[in-house]
């Protein structure tokens, strides 16, 4: 933890927060239309990169904590 009782700012949860939002409205826009926006497939590749991401993401930042 950061001095002061405050939190430094995580780069990694805040792409991982805003790519689940966007998987939830894509799932939300379907269930409203009836039909899928996006097929199950490009679905499924498009969670499995955008988790690939998230995940360098948070290993490029916590070099960068790790330095300051």
């Amino acid at each position: 933890m950061a001095s002061g009782g405050r939190h430094r700012f995580d780069a990694g949860a805040a792409v991982a927060g805003l790519f689940f939002l966007t998987a939830a409205g894509i799932f939300l826009a379907g269930a409203i239309a009836g039909d899928p926006v996006v097929p199950l497939d490009y679905l499924a590749a498009g969670t499995l990169i955008g988790l690939g991401v998230v995940g360098i993401i948070r290993v490029l930042t916590r070099g960068l904590r790790r330095d300051l």
